[in-house]
This record gives structure tokens, C-alpha cells and sequence, in this order.
């Protein structure tokens, strides 16, 4: 049986900030993780992981694309747009889940 927890969804859109201690690939993979092991008990859980994970897919992407623009002045602020960017949206969504609003994150492309 599924039951609602609305303190564990804060924590999981929270888990995102996780890449700024174990690396970027964290921000993407704490999330999974617990995505796999929770899915089936907690409801909801899976609508909020695909707005997180693709979040996380589009972020990653744009850095790539903003790497080779470092040559040319522009990559290295569109790696601080998109650092900043990584670090307020999961905020944001944490605070907006725990007080039961639906969240919000930009960029969204359904890649999973």
C-alpha cells in the first residue's frame, strides 16, 4: 500500500543539492537511486522523480553544450547560469512540496 509523504518528497527534491558534496553526477544520482528503491511505497514519488531526473538530464546536457562555448566567452557564463540555476530550482521546489504545492522546474524536456 502507497501512502502520501509529503516530508519524504520535500527530502527527495532537497537530495538534488547532494551533487554540491559528492560531485555533479550526484545531483542526478541520489535522486535515482532512491527513485528505484521507493518507488512502489511512496505515492506520487514517481511523478516528482521524472520532473527531478529530467530536470537533472537537461542541466547536464546544456553543460556539455556549454563547454566548447568557453572558447568563444560565452560557456563560461552559461556554466555559472546553469550552476546557479541547479541550486535555486531544487530549493524552490523543496519548499513549494513542503508546503503541498505542485512544483516547478525549467527547461523540462520528458526524457524519462
Amino acid at each position: 500500500m502507497m501512502k502520501e509523504d509529503r516530508q519524504f518528497l520535500t527530502l527527495f527534491h532537497l537530495s538534488q543539492l547532494s551533487g554540491l558534496v559528492l560531485s555533479s553526477i550526484g545531483s542526478f544520482l541520489v535522486p535515482l537511486i532512491i527513485w528505484i528503491l521507493r518507488k512502489d511505497q511512496i505515492a506520487n514519488l514517481d511523478y516528482h522523480a521524472k520532473g527531478v531526473l529530467n530536470f537533472q538530464l537537461v542541466l547536464f546536457i546544456l553543460s556539455i553544450i556549454s563547454v566548447p562555448l568557453i572558447f568563444i566567452g560565452v560557456g563560461v557564463v552559461l556554466l555559472i547560469a546553469i550552476w546557479v540555476i541547479s541550486i535555486i530550482f531544487p530549493v524552490i521546489n523543496t519548499v513549494k512540496v513542503s508546503n503541498g504545492e505542485d512544483f516547478f522546474y525549467p527547461f523540462r524536456v520528458n526524457i524519462i
